[in-house]
C-alpha cells in the first residue's frame, strides 16, 4: 500500500498534453539576493521540494534562522556553481555589480522578478536590460506579479497566475515547470518584449475599476447636486426655509437609488447598442467601436457598483424610523391630532402603493444580490454559458425590472402633480428612471419575433448580402459537391 501511494497518479505516458518536456527532479535552484522576497521565495521552493542556495554579498551579515532549513548560504560566486536556474531577486539598479560573474552566469536561466519604477515607462523593461547585460544567459521574465505573503501561505488558490515571458523556448519551460511545481498557473505571454506590460502590472489600481467608479461617483455628484439646489438652496434663497439639516442623510439616501437604477441601466445599455449594430451591418464579424469593447468589459463592475448603491439604499432606509427627526415628526403628529380631535382615516391605496414598492424593492435586491454573487469567479466557474447567461442576462432584465416598479410605485401619480415640479424642476426618482424605461423598452423591441430571429442567424454566422454575397447564394447538393 505504501508503494501504491508512492506511484504518481499520471504516468509519463498519461500526462497532459501541454506538459513539458523539461524535468526537474532533484533541482537546485539560486537565488541572488537576501531581502523579503528572496525569504519567500526559498520557503515556497522548499516546501515544493526544491534544493535552495542563495547568494549574497555578505553572508556574514545573514541572521540565523532567517531562511528556512536546508536553505544554503554562500557567497554570489559560490551560489551559481552547479545550479542552472537563478532568480535575480534584488534591485534593477544592482544588476551592473554582477558582471564580473558574466562567466559563471553564461548558459543559465536567469528569472527577473523586479517591478517597474513607475506605469508609464519609455525604453526597455528591466528584463530587456539583464539580457543586454548578459548576452549568453536566457534571461526569462515571471514571478513579479506574485507577493511575498502569496509566496509564504502556499498554493491555496490554484488558479493563482504567474506571467512568463522570453525569448529562450528551453528558458521558459524551466520556469513554467517550476511554477506548476510551486502550485501557480503559468501564462506564457510570448517574448521578452512583454516584460514592460508584466513589470508595471502590479503597479496598476484597479485598472477595470478606474471607468466605472468614476461614472459611478459622477452620477451621485449629479443626483446629490441637483436634490441640494431643488430641495434646499432654492427654497432657502426664494422662501427662507431652512432645510439643510437634510445635507447629512436625506439627500445621500434619495441619490443612491438613483444611482443604483441608472448604473444597472448602464450594465445592459452597451449589450443593446451591440445588438442593433449587428442588425444594421448585417454580421458580427465585424469589430465593435473601442469605446462600445471598453463599456462591455466593464459590464461586472457596474454591476457590482449598482448592487453597492442599492445595498447602502436599504441600509440607509431602515435607519429612517431611529432618526431624531423621524421619531419628532411621529410625536407632532399624534399630539396635533389629540388636540383637534382628529383620527387619521384609513387610506387602502396608500396602504397598497407602500406595500407594492417596499416588495418590489426587496424582491429587487434580492436578485441584484444574485446577480453580484454569480459575477464571483468562484461561482461563475462552477456554471455553465447557458446557466450564466440565464442569470446574467434573464435575471438581471428581471432587477432591473423589478428596480423600476419600486421607482414607479413609489412616485405612484406624484409625477402628475404641479406640486412635485418646485421651480419647474422634476423629482429626482422621475430622472433616474428615463434611462432604464428606455432600456427595457429597447429590450422588448430586441425580444420581436421579426428582430429576435434575424438577430438569432446573424450571431449563428449568417451574413447579409451586401456583407457576403457569395456565401448567400452558395448551395450544397447532398453528394456534398456544391
Amino acid at each position: 500500500m505504501v508503494e501504491d501511494m508512492t506511484t504518481p497518479l499520471l504516468s509519463d505516458s498519461e500526462a497532459p498534453s501541454d506538459a513539458l518536456p523539461v524535468r526537474l527532479t532533484g533541482l537546485t535552484v539560486a537565488i541572488l539576493g537576501s531581502g523579503d522576497f528572496s525569504r519567500s521565495l526559498a520557503v515556497r521552493l522548499v516546501a515544493s521540494g526544491v534544493r535552495v542556495v542563495v547568494g549574497s554579498r555578505c553572508v556574514n551579515r545573514i541572521p540565523s534562522g532567517l531562511f528556512p532549513d536546508g536553505v544554503e548560504l554562500r557567497n554570489q560566486e559560490g551560489a551559481l556553481s552547479q545550479v542552472c536556474l537563478v532568480f535575480m531577486a534584488m534591485f534593477p539598479e544592482h544588476y551592473c555589480s554582477l558582471l564580473g560573474l558574466q562567466s559563471a552566469l553564461a548558459g543559465k536561466v536567469l528569472v527577473d522578478v523586479s517591478n517597474g519604477a513607475k506605469v508609464n515607462i519609455h525604453g526597455p523593461s528591466n528584463a530587456e536590460r539583464l539580457a543586454e547585460l548578459f548576452p549568453d544567459s536566457l534571461v526569462v521574465k515571471g514571478f513579479n506579479t506574485v507577493s511575498t505573503w502569496e509566496l509564504q501561505t502556499g498554493a491555496h488558490d490554484g488558479s493563482r497566475q504567474v506571467m512568463i515571458c522570453s525569448n529562450s523556448t528551453e528558458g521558459k519551460k524551466k520556469v513554467v515547470q517550476l511554477a506548476r511545481r510551486m502550485g501557480f498557473h503559468p501564462v506564457d505571454m510570448g517574448g521578452l518584449s512583454a516584460a514592460r506590460e508584466i513589470e508595471v502590472a502590479p503597479l496598476r489600481l484597479f485598472p477595470s475599476w478606474s471607468g466605472p467608479v468614476v461614472v459611478t461617483f459622477l452620477l451621485f455628484l449629479f443626483f446629490y447636486g441637483y436634490g441640494f439646489l431643488r430641495g434646499i438652496l432654492l427654497p432657502y434663497l426664494a422662501q427662507g426655509h431652512n432645510a439643510f439639516y437634510r445635507l447629512a442623510f436625506d439627500l445621500v439616501e434619495e441619490s443612491l437609488p438613483a444611482v443604483a437604477l441608472v448604473t444597472l441601466a448602464l450594465v445592459y445599455l452597451p449589450g443593446l447598442f451591440a445588438a442593433w449594430l449587428q442588425l444594421w451591418r448585417g454580421t458580427k464579424y465585424r469589430r465593435f467601436p473601442s469605446w462600445l469593447d471598453n463599456w462591455m468589459q466593464r459590464r461586472k463592475q457596474l454591476g457590482l457598483l449598482s448592487f453597492l448603491c442599492a445595498a447602502l439604499h436599504g441600509v440607509y432606509s431602515l435607519c429612517l424610523p431611529l432618526r431624531r427627526i423621524t421619531v419628532h415628526r411621529l410625536v407632532n403628529t399624534a399630539y396635533t391630532q389629540v388636540k383637534a380631535g382628529t383620527e387619521e382615516p384609513w387610506d387602502e391605496l396608500g396602504v397598497w402603493r407602500s406595500d407594492l414598492y417596499l416588495s418590489c424593492g426587496v424582491l429587487g435586491l434580492g436578485v441584484l444580490s444574485l446577480l453580484a454573487i454569480t459575477s464571483l469567479p468562484t461561482v461563475g466557474n462552477t456554471l455553465n454559458w447557458r446557466e450564466f447567461t440565464f442569470v446574467q442576462s434573464g435575471l438581471g432584465y428581471i432587477a432591473l425590472t423589478l428596480s423600476i416598479m419600486h421607482t414607479l410605485f413609489f412616485g405612484w401619480d406624484f409625477a402628475f402633480h404641479i406640486e412635485a415640479y418646485p421651480f419647474y424642476m422634476p423629482p429626482s426618482y422621475l430622472l433616474a428612471v428615463v434611462l432604464p424605461c428606455i432600456v427595457l423598452v429597447c429590450r422588448c423591441f430586441l425580444l420581436l419575433p421579426c428582430i429576435f430571429t434575424r438577430l438569432t442567424r446573424i450571431r449563428r454566422g449568417w451574413e447579409s448580402k451586401h456583407n457576403c454575397p457569395v456565401l448567400q447564394h452558395h448551395h450544397v447538393v447532398p453528394n456534398g459537391i456544391p
